[in-house]
């Protein structure tokens, strides 16, 4: 895809309202979050909090864990996601729509070397075009040293963050729009956490793309991304610019995450516990989800559910009671 093209094409997404079921269960209620061409947003909050089910949303794969019941829209630049037949995804992702996963190790073949791998990618991509040079031309922009050795290597010979590169470069080869990072540093040290976030904004700058980026760091945040959805139990509770979500949050939930982080609490070096479990995926009560765990529920907290609705300029809130002042 020329520059030109890839300008006009733009990577604007609006998820509005998108709900998923799978079985009996309710796993994604009434998510909202839109991010311009070249934005970026991070999706952050507990383990189980439905961000990588998003991911899956946003990168057609609902349908292979059963899901149904699909609620609102997700639309990239003008086109709804979730009316996309399996046909019509094989021409968007990998070309419009990338992702990188979590776990490189177990995304990457074990038996294949990693040049075969970005080979057959390049050529689901685009079967005519030459590719003699094309899988080193992708090394050399995830910064791996010694591109051909890598290309000959397997996975398990590479380190944590090599792997990582690699997974980023596979995801760069039909030169996408829209990048879905499904927690891409987790697994990896801080070191090579830092190279990962600052080539991911480079990337970025660089190729104009917008980027969905989940995490439950709130430290690496504003390394990469503008805006933050902070979600719970499947659905977002606050929203806004990077900034201000970290400094004067309003939500409860979201100044317990900030107020948990060592490096951002009121003292920092101490950790600040949340108190209580996640609410799971698989179940459900009347009312705000984190009510039980919440030291202002009252009223309706326990019987009505918050809608998300503007709080602040640019910041949305689902809350019925909001906190104000320091942490």
């Amino acid at each position: 895809m020329s520059e030109d093209t890839r300008e006009a094409a733009g990577g604007a997404l609006d998820v509005t309202g998108l709900s998923v079921a799978v079985g009996d269960h309710q796993i994604l209620r009434d998510v909202r979050f839109c991010i311009p061409a070249g934005g970026s947003l991070a999706l952050v909050g507990e383990s189980g909090a439905g961000k990588t089910m998003v991911c899956r949303a946003l990168t057609g794969r609902l349908a292979r864990i059963g899901a149904h019941g699909l609620g609102g829209s997700v639309r990239f630049d003008g086109t709804d996601l979730l009316a996309q037949s399996p046909k019509q995804w094989r021409r968007l992702y990998g070309r419009r729509i990338a992702l990188v996963p979590q776990n490189s190790l177990l995304s990457l073949d074990p038996v294949m070397r990693v040049g075969r791998q970005l080979d057959e990618t390049l050529r689901e991509l685009d079967p005519s075009a030459p590719r003699p040079d094309r899988a080193v031309e992708l090394l050399d922009m995830v910064h791996l040293a010694g591109p051909r050795q890598v290309l000959r290597a397997y996975p398990h010979e590479l380190s944590g963050g090599m792997r990582q590169r690699v997974m980023i470069a596979l995801a760069l080869a039909g030169q996408p729009d829209l990048l879905v990072a499904d927690e891409p540093t987790s697994a990896l040290d801080v070191t090579v956490q830092h190279g990962i976030l600052g080539l991911l904004a480079e990337l970025r700058a660089l190729h104009r793309m917008s980027i969905v980026f989940v995490t439950h760091d709130l430290s690496i945040v504003q390394r990469v991304c503008d805006q933050v959805a902070v979600m719970y139990a499947g659905s977002v509770v606050e929203s806004g610019p990077a900034a201000a979500m970290l400094t004067a949050p309003r939500h409860p939930y979201t100044r317990a995450l900030v107020a948990a982080h060592p490096g951002t609490g009121p003292r920092a070096g101490q950790l600040a516990a949340i108190p209580g479990q996640p609410r799971s995926l698989l179940a459900s009560a009347p009312g705000c989800q984190f009510a039980p765990r919440c030291p202002q529920a009252a009223g309706p907290c326990h019987t009505e559910v918050p809608p998300l609705a503007p709080d602040r300029p640019g910041i949305s809130l689902a809350c019925w009671h909001p906190q104000d002042g320091p942490l």
